[in-house]
């Protein structure tokens, strides 16, 4: 059965953390997602691209996950995958949010 994301159990404890967050519905919840994959098909290639996307939870079920609401927030390119070096690409974005 497919539930939305503000159905879970974490999303429940971070509105009972932040109720005045989570009752002022100007208030924008974002979810951040990424996978990795080699753009060339080739297992012996080390290359790496790993698009990472964006978008609000709070709109309706119906609207959240379409096309038109999913936004490219960066790329990141390497020659081989990123391991623990994901959150230095991820930082710019998240101090951008946090002043918007």
């Amino acid at each position: 059965m497919m539930t939305h994301s503000t159905d879970a159990e974490a999303w429940k404890k971070i509105n009972a953390t932040h109720p005045k967050f989570a009752l002022d519905p100007r208030n924008v919840m974002l979810g951040l997602y990424t996978d990795g994959f080699n753009p060339f098909s080739n297992s012996s290639s080390p290359y790496s691209c790993w698009p990472v996307f964006l978008t609000p939870y709070n709109l309706p079920p119906s609207m959240c996950m379409k096309r038109e609401y999913i936004f490219l927030t960066l790329s990141i390119l390497g020659p081989k995958s990123l391991g623990k070096s994901l959150d230095a690409y991820l930082q710019p974005l998240i101090d951008e949010l946090k002043i918007l």
